[in-house]
């Protein structure tokens, strides 16, 4: 086990309210211990068999396709399986993404087609392929076996695929992976398996060598929002460090195109700077290019492919920010502030980049806010996003007739729809929001601790950190802070679309600036007034703006 510094009441007090507690469990919070908090692949249904085909397929050399989604999940993924097949020397491989627009999620029976063309005999799928029963049985019909790897919610019937590795299927004690990191566990057991057999080309790969490919795990963890909580905790935890001290190229070229420190990185980085980058690359057409910066080892091609991802980002955010503009134009003049529902679209807008768009127009107006344009298939396809009053996915099916197809959760989803029917959704979806029950507002925020502007500390900071990394089921100590002043108020942004509050302490004389991004003073409990004192509900940031420490705004509360 690792050794632990000791830990403040403070740190103990935040455990305690995760339900950490017992001795052995804080020791495995405060210093994840890889060898002991990390599940044996072997435990996977039917990692045997995926093992056997795998090792089978390189036998004989026969041509195998890795067939990944196109986010931030399955690209690191792909990844992992690349910097495999490239360490054990095995040449005859590729790499398929879908086109986000032309093909959208999920395992295509026409891109199955083209790979057996190219005489594919094995795919192995990342980040999709649980629910793909007939795009499984297509593979089977023209002679190419599948390997499932996915972490998406088991329905009735599994594929018949060789095998489905899927975190939620039992064994496997742990159901909370991501795509990638169930990509990672097959190469884990791949590797053991071929040495323990003393098959050459595995001999020769130096123990623990797979660990190197944690920082690509750990990017795909936190950008696909899975739990920060038992085995991805400590995959995090650990890539994180690999991340730091990453020889990868493109993550050394991303860092110092965004100017990021490399040894300091956290997931806060991944998930506002580098996972929105990989992310770009499919929102604009060009996923590859994310693969390529992931798994490139020459320095000039990473440089110059960070440089096309940063304009690619660039270009994405004007393109959305222009959809916002025109959304924002069309909610004023056709909404009122208390209709539940906002639907709009426009053949023009890009689907692909609605989603972001529709949670810019959420976080103005709250409610929820659906978004669709027009595939380059021709295919009426949006995106709803929701402040969490209303589940989006039951609003989906509470008018399913108006729907081709839907999925999603309660804060966002996606639908495809009919030319007939789109001009009949807002009334539908308006409809189908008032019968649903509503759940009584917004919950109110529950602060962890109370703190002093004088008590705002890098020891505290520093402090509170240990229980990095956040995420879901693990979210960032929220504080209530005691006796502060507001001093001045104003809005950031090159839209002016972000709020700063100054803070002074009324007995220390301390100040803070606390922040918050996309909102305004108006959309906070109570509206702060320069002059008068206020709790602030916050998190503790690392100031990236102005450097130092400021506190990120949850919401104002009055005193």
């Amino acid at each position: 086990m690792n050794e632990i510094s000791p830990v403040s009441e403070l740190v103990l007090d935040l455990l305690k309210k995760r339900g950490v507690i017992e001795q052995a469990d804080i020791n495995a919070f405060l210093a994840p211990d890889y060898a002991v908090h990390t599940h044996a692949p072997e435990l996977f249904h039917d990692m045997d068999v995926a093992v056997a085909r795998l090792f089978s397929a390189i036998e004989h050399n026969e041509r195998i396709a890795v067939y990944a989604d196109f986010d931030c999940d399955g690209i690191p993924g792909a990844a992992v399986l690349s910097d495999f097949f490239a360490k054990i020397e095995y040449e005859n491989v590729e790499v398929y993404l879908p086109h986000r627009d032309r093909e959208g999620y999920g395992f295509h029976t026409a891109a199955i087609a083209q790979l057996a063309a190219r005489d594919v005999k094995l795919i192995i799928t990342v980040d999709v392929g649980t629910a793909a029963i007939e795009a499984v049985k297509f593979a089977k019909g023209m002679g190419v076996d599948v390997i499932v790897t996915d972490h998406h919610e088991i329905l009735d019937v599994l594929p018949d695929a060789v095998a489905v590795l899927n975190p939620k299927i039992a064994p496997y004690p742990f159901p909370h992976l991501c795509g990638a990191a169930v990509a990672f566990k097959l190469v884990q057991a791949v590797l053991r398996a071929g040495k323990e057999q003393g098959i050459e080309r595995f001999m020769s790969v130096s123990d623990g060598w797979e660990k190197w490919l944690l920082d690509l795990v750990a990017i795909a963890t936190v950008a696909d929002m899975v739990e920060l909580t038992g085995e991805n905790r400590a995959l995090v935890h650990w890539g994180l460090t690999v991340l730091r001290k990453s020889p990868r190229a493109g993550i050394n070229a991303l860092c110092a195109a965004l100017r990021l420190r490399r040894e300091n990185l956290t997931e806060d980085d991944i998930g506002f700077s580098i996972a929105p980058r990989v992310n770009a690359a499919s929102r604009m057409g060009e996923p590859a290019l994310a693969l390529r910066l992931l798994t490139t080892r020459d320095r000039a091609e990473a440089e110059d492919l960070a440089k096309q991802l940063e304009k690619l980002n660039a270009s994405r955010k004007g393109v959305v920010a222009g959809i916002v503009r025109e959304a924002r134009k069309r909610v004023s003049e056709r909404y009122r502030d208390d209709q539940k529902v906002v639907v709009l679209g426009d053949p023009d807008w890009k689907p692909a980049l609605l989603g972001l768009a529709a949670n810019s127009i959420m976080n103005e107006r709250g409610g929820m806010v659906c978004l669709w344009g027009r595939d380059a298939n021709g295919v009426i396809k949006g995106s709803c996003r929701s402040d969490g009053d209303i589940s989006v996915v039951a609003l989906f099916e509470a008018a399913t007739e108006a729907f081709i197809e839907y999925g999603g959760h309660s804060a966002s989803g996606g639908f495809s729809v009919s030319p007939e029917n789109i001009h009949t959704l807002p009334e539908v979806l308006e409809a189908a929001a008032v019968t649903l029950e509503k759940k009584g507002g917004k919950a109110d925020v529950v602060h962890d601790a109370h703190l002093t502007l004088r008590e705002l500390s890098w020891t505290l900071y520093k402090d509170v950190s240990r229980l990095a990394p956040f995420g879901m089921g693990n979210p960032k100590p929220v504080f209530r802070i005691l006796g502060a002043q507001v001093q001045g108020i104003k809005r950031f942004g090159k839209e002016k679309n972000h709020v700063e509050v100054a803070l002074v302490s009324l007995d220390s004389g301390s100040n803070a600036r606390a922040f918050d991004f996309f909102r305004s003073p108006e959309d906070f409990t109570h509206v702060p007034v320069a002059g008068e004192s206020a709790a602030i509900i916050a998190t503790i940031e690392r100031d990236t703006f102005r450097g130092g420490l400021a506190l990120r705004i949850i919401d104002v509360l009055p005193t």
